[in-house]
């Protein structure tokens, strides 16, 4: 279950990288790459969440800080449906944190 779960993080954040890059030179990533972005993001922590409640890995760290990022998204968003550019500083922490989460999440998977 963290496999897959790893695995689908890894294509949003292909997404990820995409609007994060569109927001750095100043316009807004496409609507359509957003929701699947964060639609993939559900579903990966989705599987997180279950991985965890089953006892299959050990994922509550990972879990945890996928969430922060997560919630971080969410306060991205917000910018998008009130037609503003993010602070470029939010986009990058976000990034961050959700890096953090997947190298983490990588461990656990891969060890």
């Amino acid at each position: 279950m963290a496999l897959y779960a790893f695995i689908i993080f890894a294509v949003a954040a292909i997404g990820g990288l995409y609007m994060a890059s569109k927001v750095l030179n100043g316009t807004f990533a496409p609507w359509a790459v957003s929701l699947l972005h964060a639609g993939l993001g559900a579903v990966g922590l989705l599987l997180l969440f279950v991985a965890y409640v089953t006892g299959s890995s050990p994922v509550l760290i990972p879990l945890v800080i996928l969430v922060i990022a997560a919630l971080g998204g969410f306060f991205l968003a917000s910018f998008h449906l009130r037609k503003k550019l993010p602070p470029k500083a939010i986009v990058g922490i976000h990034a961050l944190v959700a890096v953090i989460g997947v190298v983490v999440l990588a461990y656990v998977v891969l060890t």
